[in-house]
This record gives C-alpha cells, sequence and structure tokens, in this order.
C-alpha cells in the first residue's frame, strides 16, 4: 500500500499540476469553450483556482520526496479534496454529471493519500 500511495501522488500531482497551470496562465476567453463553469467566476478566481491546483500538486510531492515537512503531504491531499467538492457543487449546480463524476473521483483518490498519509502509511 505505500508504494501504491506514492503511485496515486505522483498521478494525481499530474493531473492537478496540469490543470493548476492550465487554469493560471490561459486566459478565460480561451478556457470556455472546453470549460464551460469558467462562465461562473471572474477571470482572477478561476486563475486563484489555478494556483491552488498547482500548490496542491507540489504539496503532494515535494514534503514527502525531500523529508522537510512530511505532513504537509496529507494537507495538500485533504485540500485537493475540499477544492474537488466545490468543484463538484459548482458542477451540481451546473447540471454537469459528468464532471461532477471527475471530481467525486478525484475527491475520493485525494481523500485515500489524506487517509493514508495521516494514518497508516506515513513518512
Amino acid at each position: 500500500m505505500y508504494a501504491f500511495l506514492w503511485v496515486l501522488q505522483a498521478v494525481l500531482a499530474i493531473v492537478f499540476g496540469l490543470a493548476g497551470v492550465m487554469h493560471s496562465t490561459l486566459p478565460k476567453e480561451k478556457l470556455r469553450p472546453m470549460l464551460p463553469w469558467v462562465e461562473d467566476f471572474t477571470p482572477a478566481q478561476v486563475r486563484m483556482i489555478g494556483v491552488v491546483e498547482l500548490l496542491g500538486a507540489l504539496g503532494l510531492l515535494l514534503p514527502a520526496a525531500t523529508g522537510i515537512a512530511p505532513v504537509l503531504t496529507p494537507l495538500a491531499a485533504t485540500g485537493l479534496a475540499i477544492t474537488m467538492l466545490g468543484a463538484a457543487v459548482t458542477h451540481v449546480r451546473r447540471k454537469e454529471p459528468a464532471a461532477v463524476a471527475v471530481n467525486v473521483a478525484l475527491l475520493a483518490l485525494s481523500a485515500l493519500i489524506a487517509w493514508g498519509r495521516f494514518g497508516p502509511y506515513t513518512f
């Protein structure tokens, strides 16, 4: 399970890292065709969501890999789970069930990392 959590952390870091870079660097007008939810947020809010995702991705890997403050890894996973909860609420309100399913899956995987790294598989 310990190795599985490392792999899961890496995969989620890639997913959230790519999403974070996209959300924080692309203008809202370019995001709109592929991500209709940006309509509900200001450009600054979309960028902030991207920054949160990017910092969460870094938090999944760097503290654990360096051994510096490894408690930040489960905290980052918890933060990403909370972020996905907010995303799911947004998509439910917008009646986008496919996006809700993705959010719930990412929430569950983030929660699994948080549970494992806070609990039986700490560093």
